[in-house]
């Protein structure tokens, strides 16, 4: 069973049986109830929706049923085709549309897929949003449009150019630096959308030396397609060989961006925000944010620039929602993802690109030296599994009153803020487990702060 239910939307692996993984009537169920949302929204009105979906070989298939439930529900479907997370939220606002649906598994495997669910400004549904659709599926109680009533669908397939054409007019995006520092850049698309967008971005920027890596979208992805070291080998192994200035690797739908250094080592996924936040911060004065599990690094640039940095729940809607409070300049998160609001409230590979190389230019360093200019922490993932009889959120209170005397936030599990390092706390919401992320100044240190804190729950079970 992998149908995973949430306030985003819902992925599970394609085939099976209905209820249990991603089928053709688990997609029309949650398609309608999307719908019917919408329409309970915005009653009378005639609604717009924009679909668009990675290059996973499943996207054909899920595309007709989204596409076709949603003219069955009476709405005006604008289909963008292959494109990027980022580029469908963007089409949503330019098209003044209600809403849109990205069907896309993210860092997800071959066998997966999802829908991404998007309100009237592109972004991800609110958690009550989120409940009203999740509610409507279970109900499955849908009212669907008579023959005269159903919804035109059309087809656009710019919104790739669009979305370039918009990165490249942020006045943060040195176009004419980087064309003079005639870097060769090395990209890792996966074999998804990237592929699409990543070459015509750098040929824009005035990068004349590409090498493309898995850029044909295809779907059949070269390796695992989450961005992290032990699945970045075949671009590292370019990038130490002397070949490439940098590398830029992204996941099948382009919001995360992971950084190469040129001599093969890999920069941080947890470092691409805080990179582009110190250029941002450089040229922009103003505050930031980030989740609560993403790097201090980003605190020390936020004051080191004058600015106040404040934490928020983890997920991109809760990051965004917190952006919005703070009037934060530049924020996301730690698996690499960058929100720049003057251009969207989302993660955007494309951004991160692009601020990076006008970084990178400005300053007329190797990437590994720019690495150097930030402050070095290294963060510890683990977890501890228990039993479906224990009450993980008492366990979790009982760690916040043991360490009381330290920073405690408890605005999503409970993160433990000593004065040279940290620990955060999660429970899963869908097994008995409490994820434990650790951040200090060598991985030694993280390590032991998290059997530590390991220990102190095993004694408080």
């Amino acid at each position: 069973m992998t149908l995973i239910k949430s306030i985003s939307g819902i992925r599970g692996t394609i085939g099976g049986n209905v209820g249990d993984n991603l089928t053709p009537l688990d997609v029309v169920k949650f398609t309608s109830a999307y719908a019917a949302w919408q329409k309970s929204k915005n009653p009378g009105k005639q609604l717009k929706v924009v679909v668009g979906r990675d290059a996973r070989i499943s996207g054909p298939m899920v595309d007709s049923i989204v596409t076709a439930t949603l003219s069955g529900m009476g709405i005006e479907v604008v289909n963008i085709g292959l494109a990027t997370t980022p580029t469908t939220e963007i089409a949503v606002t330019k098209e003044k549309a209600n809403g849109g649906i990205i069907i896309t598994a993210s860092h997800n495997p071959t066998q997966w897929n999802a829908l991404k669910l998007l309100n009237e400004n592109g972004e991800f549904l609110s958690d009550a949003d989120g409940k009203m659709v999740l509610k409507l599926a279970a109900e499955e109680k849908f009212d669907y449009a008579d023959v005269h009533a159903l919804g035109n669908v059309i087809y656009k397939k710019d919104y790739n150019d669009i979305h370039i054409d918009d990165v490249l007019k942020l006045k943060l995006v040195d176009k004419a630096a980087i064309e003079k520092a005639n870097f060769s850049v090395a990209i890792d698309c996966v074999n998804s959308v990237g592929g699409l967008i990543l070459p015509n971005l750098l040929k824009k920027l005035g990068v004349k030396n590409i090498i493309q890596l898995n850029c044909e979208a295809n779907g059949h992805f070269s390796h695992n397609p989450e961005p992290i070291p032990q699945n970045l080998t075949e671009i590292s192994d370019l990038c130490k060989s002397g070949k490439a200035d940098v590398g830029f690797v992204v996941d099948p739908d382009v919001d995360r961006l992971a950084i190469i250094c040129e001599n093969g080592d890999m920069f941080g996924e947890e470092y691409t925000l805080v990179s582009v936040a110190d250029y941002v911060l450089s040229h922009t004065k103003g505050n930031t944010v980030s989740n609560l599990s993403s790097t201090r690094a980003l605190r020390d640039v936020t004051r080191a620039h004058g600015g106040v940095y404040t934490p928020a729940a983890v997920g991109e809607v809760n990051v965004v929602t917190k952006m919005k409070e703070v009037n934060a300049v530049i924020g996301g998160e730690g698996n690499g993802g960058v929100i720049y609001p003057e251009i969207h409230y989302g993660r955007d590979a494309l951004v991160g690109i692009a601020m990076f190389l006008s970084l990178l230019a400005q300053k007329g360093k190797k990437v590994s030296e720019l690495k150097k200019d930030y402050p070095p922490y290294e963060i510890s993932k683990n977890k501890i599994e228990l039993t479906p009889d224990i009450d993980v959120d008492l366990i979790l209170k009982k760690m916040k009153d043991k360490y009381a005397n330290e920073d405690v936030n408890d605005i999503d599990g409970v993160k433990i803020d000593f004065p040279d390092k940290w620990v955060h706390l999660r429970k899963s919401n869908t097994e008995p487990i409490i994820r434990i992320y650790s951040e200090a100044k060598d991985m030694k240190e993280a390590d032991d702060l998290a059997q530590k804190i390991i220990a102190d729950i095993k004694s408080l079970i």
